[in-house]
């Protein structure tokens, strides 16, 4: 094995909490059973969140079905029951932390479907689901009505008959919250099911700079995305090696981004692209300026998302930056660098050499975005001038 590939030790919550398991309903659905029974385990973690100090929800159970096209009330579904409901702070489960939700057993079969089960917000429990803005007090997170009889995700996976499956849901808290113009807060879930490996991407960035997110992207789409604990240290894991190779685009408030390309990951083992010895730093990659591009997002019916887009050097494009556009006005605010990024190729040994890309300062594709509507694109130019303009008309998907 490479020198840069070491084993992963996935970190658990420290919370003390015991495993929770129960078994619902019986068979059903499609898929081919094997003969007996074998164990779901189910474990929850997360990526950063914006301008939140917490993101609560509180969970009640997960369900699983053979079934893709089950509805809430069919019969064949299989619980994992949380009881009590419990309250997780998403911000804990960061850089590998999991938040282990329990255990169930299932007959061996391939399931299609997942569902998270989210208390509602009640009179008696106002907070059951919640945000405290930074530097701001806790308020309700308002849910739709479907994550009550759960969030749901299409997810293939296999139990077979005496051995264990790990599933990782991996809840997007900064995808996933949408601001309205009236003050208050909405929950559009972005949540992913994944595989539990002990497979990631490591390293570590200047401890100097500020507001740094580090995510593994494939082909412009963000995988994984994380922040830096106090001594810079970051961990994109689990990841799913049959994607390999991964960009990883670092960003930091006030600096350009900086992209390794084309890095390899493989089962069990983990990547490192930087060391404590040499981490990463975006303080001389390129002018510090900011600009900001705001708009707004026309549509009827649904919560559009604004993301920003930069081809660095041979990649054609890396995500800088995301936003969800206001719930109830359309409007969008991105502050991007207007500076050149650095690319890097991932190559032994350590450390990586990153050349300026001069002609990718500034120039970025705004990408306008809505279930059920076609995604718009708009390219812009923050090489000068303080402020853009960009607003977007999408249309349903035909």
């Amino acid at each position: 094995m490479r020198a840069n590939m070491v084993a992963l030790k996935v970190v658990a919550a420290a919370f003390g909490l015991a495993l929770l398991g129960a078994c619902g309903g019986g068979g059903g659905g499609g898929g081919t059973a094997d003969v007996g029974a074998g164990t779901l385990r189910v474990a929850l973690t997360d990526a950063p969140a914006c301008g939140f100090d917490r993101v609560n929800i509180t969970v009640s159970k997960v369900r699983a079905h053979q079934s893709e096209d089950a509805g809430e009330g069919a019969a064949g579904w299989n619980d994992i029951e949380i009881n009590p409901a419990r309250k997780i702070n998403l911000l804990d489960l960061m850089n590998g932390v999991l938040d282990e939700l329990g255990e169930t057993l299932l007959p061996a079969a391939t399931y299609t479907q997942i569902r998270l089960v989210l208390e509602a917000n009640t009179a008696a429990d106002p907070l059951a689901n919640s945000v405290v803005p930074t530097g701001g007090a806790e308020q309700p997170l308002d849910t739709p009505s479907a994550v009550q009889s759960g969030i749901k995700l299409n997810h293939t996976f296999t139990v077979a008959g005496s051995e264990l499956t790990d599933i990782v849901l991996d809840f997007d808290a900064c995808r996933s919250i949408v601001r309205r113009g009236n003050g208050t807060y909405g929950l559009k879930p972005v949540v992913r099911a994944l595989p539990r490996t002990q497979t990631g991407i490591v390293g570590t960035v200047d401890v100097a700079l500020t507001g740094v997110v580090v995510s593994a992207q494939k082909d412009g789409r963000v995988i994984r995305e994380t922040v830096p604990n106090s001594v810079g240290a970051f961990a994109l894991s689990p990841i799913d090696p049959a994607e390999s190779p991964y960009d990883v685009v670092i960003t930091a408030t006030g600096r350009a981004a900086a992209v390794v390309a084309a890095v390899p990951v493989v089962s069990e083992a983990t990547t490192r692209i930087s060391t404590p010895a040499a981490p990463i730093s975006l303080s001389s990659f390129g002018f510090p300026t900011t600009r900001t591009v705001s708009g707004s997002v026309a549509l009827a019916d649904a919560v559009a998302a604004v993301r920003a887009l930069q081809a660095v050097g041979g990649v054609p494009e890396v995500e800088i930056a995301y936003v969800n556009a206001d719930d109830t006005t359309g409007a969008y605010s991105l502050t991007l660098p207007a500076g050149a990024p650095k690319l890097a190729t991932y190559a032994e040994p350590l450390p990586l050499m990153f050349a300026t890309q001069t002609v990718s300062a500034g120039q970025y594709t705004l990408e306008a975005s809505a279930a059920g509507y076609v995604a718009q694109t708009n390219p812009v130019d923050l090489s000068s001038g303080n402020q853009v303009n960009k607003d977007f008309t999408l249309v349903p998907t035909p």
